[in-house]
């Protein structure tokens, strides 16, 4: 593949943007493995993208044919593209990651679900529309952890609750955890298989208590790593893909 057709691949502008940046000497490559990366003033040289790593402007990205990336979402942040009252999490990312083309058109990595503006943790992100639907899809049941801090002390009663089923407020069909485990008298540790809007929030108040804080610790097997600090995101791994699965 021709290089500045590598470079739009990834999202670093347009072709004539990418060849420009070639030609100017921002890029230099290098295979996985090797060193020190070269500096290549061709925008038409062919290279084997795969293994391929890419230093624009000094910072290195590996040729990924498709995004999967992870993001600790903060506080205050909106996983939407045009936010209503906070910052958008989109924000936080580098601009090749929203600039990705899809099918001739730019449009970046999207969230996989939404969390809400006062929900923290793990976020995932992918440009890769098979993958989004298979982890968002509540036929799919990936499970979700979230670790849920209340305003009133936790009673067996409503664990119980919890895992039998609860009625939301408008809708007949009830819903349960699939694993509810109390951490101690404010906090617990909740399972879900399907995402409706404000889910967990309705489900404590259902059993007559509120949230107070909550945050995402895990989508299926993989858990939101403790060096992924609030508003910082890095690329899944192979083995981390494979836990989704």
């Amino acid at each position: 593949m021709q290089l500045q057709d590598i470079l739009y691949s990834q999202g670093f502008g347009t072709r004539r943007v990418c060849a420009g940046l070639i030609q100017q000497g921002w890029v230099a490559i290098h295979q996985e493995g090797e060193t020190e990366p070269v500096v290549c003033l061709d925008a038409v040289r062919d290279f084997d993208e795969h293994g391929l790593i890419m230093r624009v402007q000094g910072v290195d990205w590996p040729f990924q044919a498709k995004a999967y990336v992870m993001l600790h979402k903060p506080l205050a942040t909106e996983c939407s593209q045009k936010p209503s009252a906070y910052p958008s999490v989109y924000t936080l990312l580098p601009a090749p990651l929203r600039q990705r083309p899809s099918k001739g058109a730019v449009s970046g990595v999207q969230a996989v679900g939404r969390l809400d503006q006062d929900t923290t943790g793990l976020l995932l992100l992918s440009d890769d529309g098979q993958f989004i639907h298979r982890m968002s899809s509540p036929k799919k049941h990936v499970s979700k952890v979230y670790r849920v801090t209340v305003k009133h002390a936790i009673d067996a009663s409503q664990i119980e609750r919890l895992l039998a089923s609860v009625v939301l407020d408008d809708d007949p069909r009830p819903v349960r955890a699939a694993a509810c485990v109390q951490v101690d008298e404010h906090c617990m540790d909740l399972t879900l298989t399907e995402g409706k809007y404000h889910q967990v929030k309705r489900m404590i108040a259902a059993v007559g208590n509120r949230v107070e804080a909550l945050h995402r610790a895990r989508i299926g097997g993989l858990s939101l790593p403790e060096d992924l600090q609030p508003g910082q995101w890095r690329w899944l791994t192979q083995q981390e893909l494979a836990l989704l699965t």
